[in-house]
């Protein structure tokens, strides 16, 4: 069965170029020129995971997602700009799973996309299958989930890539750019910087699970290292 995905953004071209990538892997592609007419066609459910642009007429993207996740824990992908950081942290707060920055590569978006649909399998699965453990730290890479000290950990799929990369070899400084290869793989071509802005969200969310979470080092000049 072909899953469905929703694609929802006010660029014609972005439309129509990510339904033919995608119609090509497979996926059943519905696409919306706006928040407000993919509401209208969402509300009632029939999707497995949606694609939102942030600045749209009508309804932008945070409004469509406040209304989906008050009924739904549907996966969601933000496409968002350069500088629309403020958004992205406000989308994931209120619940999206992950954010790709435009212009964007349509391989990585497959990958995101494939990763999410597979986390939802497999949370409905209840399975643990490939469980990392560093002393507090849990990660569990098939199902894209984390938890320090018990407590879950919400990241987005490219954030837990990134952690399992420094955890898998704990104590080992990992530059940015094998964190980048780790985080979109070796055909996706971004800033290092990217990395910088990731792990920075990442000690934010653990430490608002435990204030004094500092396991994930900064070596200057050289990258990033996980210490036990």
């Amino acid at each position: 069965m072909k899953h469905k995905i929703a694609l929802v953004d006010d660029d014609r071209n972005i439309l129509t170029s990510v339904t033919m990538a995608l119609g090509a892997e497979g996926f059943e592609v519905r696409a919306y020129a706006d928040g407000e007419q993919a509401w209208r066609a969402l509300r009632n459910g029939g999707v497995d995971l949606a694609i939102l642009d942030i600045k749209m007429p009508r309804m932008d993207g945070l409004e469509l997602l406040q209304r989906l996740r008050a009924q739904t824990l549907l996966p969601v992908i933000f496409l968002t700009t350069k500088v629309a950081e403020r958004d992205e942290e406000l989308g994931l707060n209120m619940g999206a799973d992950d954010y790709i920055k435009k212009p964007f590569s349509q391989r990585l978006l497959i990958a995101r996309i494939r990763a999410l649909l597979r986390r939802k399998e497999l949370e409905h699965e209840g399975a643990v299958r490939n469980t990392l453990v560093r002393g507090d730290l849990s990660v569990d890479p098939d199902r894209y989930l984390c938890t320090w000290k018990g407590d879950q950990v919400k990241l987005t799929v490219t954030e837990l890539l990134i952690l399992n990369s420094l955890a898998y070899r704990a104590g080992y400084v990992k530059t940015r750019d094998q964190l980048m290869t780790a985080a979109y793989g070796p055909d996706v071509m971004a800033n290092d910087r990217v990395i910088d802005s990731h792990i920075k969200r990442m000690r934010r969310k653990f430490r608002a699970v435990d204030p004094a979470f500092s396991s994930i080092e900064t070596l200057y000049g050289g990258g990033y290292c996980y210490r036990t």
